[in-house]
Protein backbone atom coordinates (compact mmCIF):
# COMPACT_ATOMS: atom_id res chain seq x y z
CA UNK A 1 0.00 0.00 0.00
CA UNK A 2 0.95 3.73 -0.87
CA UNK A 3 -0.19 6.86 -0.89
CA UNK A 4 -1.52 6.76 -4.91
CA UNK A 5 -2.87 3.48 -4.04
CA UNK A 6 -4.92 5.04 -1.00
CA UNK A 7 -5.80 8.05 -2.92
CA UNK A 8 -7.33 5.67 -5.76
CA UNK A 9 -9.34 3.14 -3.29
CA UNK A 10 -10.55 6.91 -1.65
CA UNK A 11 -11.77 7.84 -5.00
CA UNK A 12 -13.57 4.40 -6.11
CA UNK A 13 -14.98 4.76 -2.61
CA UNK A 14 -16.32 8.25 -3.63
CA UNK A 15 -17.86 7.10 -6.74
CA UNK A 16 -19.53 4.65 -5.17
CA UNK A 17 -20.92 6.10 -1.72
CA UNK A 18 -20.75 9.60 -2.58
CA UNK A 19 -18.95 12.28 -0.36
CA UNK A 20 -20.89 12.26 2.65
CA UNK A 21 -20.82 8.39 2.87
CA UNK A 22 -16.55 8.78 2.23
CA UNK A 23 -14.61 8.01 5.56
CA UNK A 24 -11.34 6.85 7.15
CA UNK A 25 -13.25 3.70 8.63
CA UNK A 26 -14.87 2.79 5.27
CA UNK A 27 -11.65 3.49 3.61
CA UNK A 28 -9.95 1.25 5.83
CA UNK A 29 -11.39 -1.53 5.67
CA UNK A 30 -12.27 -0.88 1.85
CA UNK A 31 -8.31 -1.67 2.11
CA UNK A 32 -8.56 -4.18 4.38
CA UNK A 33 -6.52 -2.37 7.06
CA UNK A 34 -6.78 -0.89 9.83
CA UNK A 35 -8.08 2.75 10.38
CA UNK A 36 -4.85 3.98 12.28
CA UNK A 37 -2.89 2.79 9.66
CA UNK A 38 -4.10 5.42 6.77
CA UNK A 39 -2.87 8.29 9.27
CA UNK A 40 1.02 7.08 8.27
CA UNK A 41 -0.01 8.54 4.71
CA UNK A 42 -2.96 11.14 5.99
CA UNK A 43 -2.65 12.62 9.20
CA UNK A 44 -6.28 14.21 8.92
CA UNK A 45 -9.52 13.35 6.72
CA UNK A 46 -9.30 16.65 5.16
CA UNK A 47 -5.62 16.04 4.31
CA UNK A 48 -7.15 12.81 2.35
CA UNK A 49 -10.01 14.84 0.64
CA UNK A 50 -7.22 17.39 -0.26
CA UNK A 51 -5.36 14.47 -2.27
CA UNK A 52 -8.43 12.67 -3.63
CA UNK A 53 -9.45 16.66 -4.99
CA UNK A 54 -5.65 16.92 -6.56
CA UNK A 55 -5.64 13.64 -8.40
CA UNK A 56 -9.42 13.79 -9.70
CA UNK A 57 -7.99 17.32 -11.46
CA UNK A 58 -5.31 14.80 -13.22
CA UNK A 59 -7.04 14.83 -16.43
CA UNK A 60 -7.24 18.46 -16.94
CA UNK A 61 -4.10 19.11 -15.28
CA UNK A 62 -3.15 16.87 -17.84
CA UNK A 63 -4.22 18.84 -20.94
CA UNK A 64 -1.99 21.12 -22.86
CA UNK A 65 -1.08 24.63 -21.84
CA UNK A 66 -1.71 27.55 -24.74
CA UNK A 67 0.23 28.19 -26.86
CA UNK A 68 1.48 31.74 -28.61
CA UNK A 69 -0.51 30.57 -31.90
CA UNK A 70 -4.16 29.76 -29.70
CA UNK A 71 -7.16 31.95 -30.09
CA UNK A 72 -7.09 33.23 -26.83
CA UNK A 73 -11.27 33.29 -27.00
CA UNK A 74 -11.18 29.39 -28.12
CA UNK A 75 -9.01 28.47 -25.79
CA UNK A 76 -10.17 29.90 -22.72
CA UNK A 77 -14.19 28.53 -23.83
CA UNK A 78 -12.12 25.53 -24.14
CA UNK A 79 -10.04 25.03 -20.79
CA UNK A 80 -13.06 26.27 -18.83
CA UNK A 81 -14.85 23.37 -20.96
CA UNK A 82 -12.35 21.19 -20.02
CA UNK A 83 -12.65 21.65 -16.14
CA UNK A 84 -16.08 21.09 -16.46
CA UNK A 85 -15.54 17.62 -17.51
CA UNK A 86 -12.95 16.75 -15.18
CA UNK A 87 -14.96 17.87 -12.60
CA UNK A 88 -18.05 15.90 -13.97
CA UNK A 89 -15.82 12.45 -14.23
CA UNK A 90 -16.13 11.84 -9.97
CA UNK A 91 -19.55 11.75 -8.12
CA UNK A 92 -19.77 14.93 -6.03
CA UNK A 93 -16.84 16.16 -8.19
CA UNK A 94 -17.50 19.90 -7.77
CA UNK A 95 -17.84 19.55 -3.64
CA UNK A 96 -14.56 17.81 -3.45
CA UNK A 97 -12.87 20.30 -5.21
CA UNK A 98 -14.82 23.09 -3.99
CA UNK A 99 -13.00 25.07 -1.78
CA UNK A 100 -9.18 23.59 -2.29
CA UNK A 101 -6.17 25.62 -3.35
CA UNK A 102 -4.48 23.59 -6.37
CA UNK A 103 -0.63 24.32 -4.72
CA UNK A 104 0.84 22.11 -6.94
CA UNK A 105 -1.25 23.56 -10.18
CA UNK A 106 -0.08 27.30 -9.47
CA UNK A 107 2.54 27.55 -12.21
CA UNK A 108 0.09 26.08 -14.79
CA UNK A 109 -2.47 28.97 -13.85
CA UNK A 110 0.48 31.15 -14.27
CA UNK A 111 1.24 29.74 -17.29
CA UNK A 112 -2.56 30.42 -18.40
CA UNK A 113 -3.17 34.12 -16.83
CA UNK A 114 0.56 34.68 -18.58
CA UNK A 115 -0.88 33.95 -22.07
CA UNK A 116 -4.23 35.78 -21.73
CA UNK A 117 -1.73 38.88 -20.81
CA UNK A 118 0.29 38.14 -23.83
CA UNK A 119 -2.85 37.71 -26.36
CA UNK A 120 -4.01 41.56 -25.22
CA UNK A 121 -5.78 40.86 -22.18
CA UNK A 122 -4.86 43.23 -18.97
CA UNK A 123 -3.42 41.20 -16.10
CA UNK A 124 -5.80 41.79 -13.69
CA UNK A 125 -8.81 41.15 -16.11
CA UNK A 126 -7.07 37.97 -16.79
CA UNK A 127 -6.75 36.84 -13.37
CA UNK A 128 -10.30 37.68 -12.35
CA UNK A 129 -11.84 35.93 -15.77
CA UNK A 130 -9.84 32.67 -14.76
CA UNK A 131 -11.12 33.11 -11.40
CA UNK A 132 -15.06 33.78 -12.09
CA UNK A 133 -15.17 31.03 -15.05
CA UNK A 134 -13.68 28.68 -11.88
CA UNK A 135 -16.02 29.61 -9.87
CA UNK A 136 -19.10 29.56 -12.58
CA UNK A 137 -18.33 25.82 -13.43
CA UNK A 138 -17.45 24.74 -9.74
CA UNK A 139 -21.32 26.17 -8.95
CA UNK A 140 -22.81 25.16 -12.35
CA UNK A 141 -21.56 21.14 -11.75
CA UNK A 142 -22.52 21.27 -8.16
CA UNK A 143 -26.34 22.57 -9.37
CA UNK A 144 -26.03 19.67 -12.07
CA UNK A 145 -24.88 17.18 -9.87
CA UNK A 146 -27.18 17.41 -7.19
CA UNK A 147 -29.92 17.80 -9.76
CA UNK A 148 -32.55 14.79 -8.55
CA UNK A 149 -33.69 14.30 -12.00
CA UNK A 150 -37.31 13.80 -12.96
CA UNK A 151 -38.32 12.99 -9.23
CA UNK A 152 -37.40 16.11 -7.93
CA UNK A 153 -39.59 19.23 -7.61
CA UNK A 154 -42.08 19.94 -10.69
CA UNK A 155 -41.52 23.08 -12.57
CA UNK A 156 -44.60 24.89 -13.64
CA UNK A 157 -45.97 23.82 -16.79
CA UNK A 158 -44.78 27.30 -18.70
CA UNK A 159 -40.99 26.63 -17.21
CA UNK A 160 -38.97 24.34 -19.28
CA UNK A 161 -37.18 21.78 -17.96
CA UNK A 162 -32.88 22.61 -17.32
CA UNK A 163 -30.78 21.76 -19.60
CA UNK A 164 -27.45 21.99 -17.84
CA UNK A 165 -24.95 21.94 -20.57
CA UNK A 166 -26.95 24.49 -22.30
CA UNK A 167 -27.32 26.24 -19.47
CA UNK A 168 -23.43 26.65 -18.90
CA UNK A 169 -22.72 27.37 -22.12
CA UNK A 170 -24.63 30.13 -22.13
CA UNK A 171 -22.86 31.17 -18.59
CA UNK A 172 -19.61 30.59 -20.20
CA UNK A 173 -20.79 32.79 -23.72
CA UNK A 174 -21.63 35.81 -21.42
CA UNK A 175 -18.24 35.67 -19.23
CA UNK A 176 -16.46 35.56 -22.56
CA UNK A 177 -18.73 38.32 -24.38
CA UNK A 178 -17.66 40.42 -20.77
CA UNK A 179 -14.13 39.92 -21.05
CA UNK A 180 -13.99 40.74 -24.50
CA UNK A 181 -15.97 44.11 -24.26
CA UNK A 182 -13.27 44.83 -21.46
CA UNK A 183 -10.52 44.23 -23.66
CA UNK A 184 -12.09 46.51 -25.94
CA UNK A 185 -11.73 43.50 -28.55
CA UNK A 186 -14.17 42.38 -31.27
CA UNK A 187 -15.93 38.93 -30.74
Amino acid sequence: MNREAVVAEALGLLDEVGLDAVSTRRLARRLKVEQPSLYWYFRTKKDLLAAMAAAAMEPHAATPLPTPKDDWREWFADNTRGFRRTLLMRRDGARLHAGTTPTADFERIRHKVNFLVASGVPERDAQMAMLAAGRFTVGSVLEEQADTGPGGAALPDDVPALDHESAFEAGLALILSGLIHRTGMRE
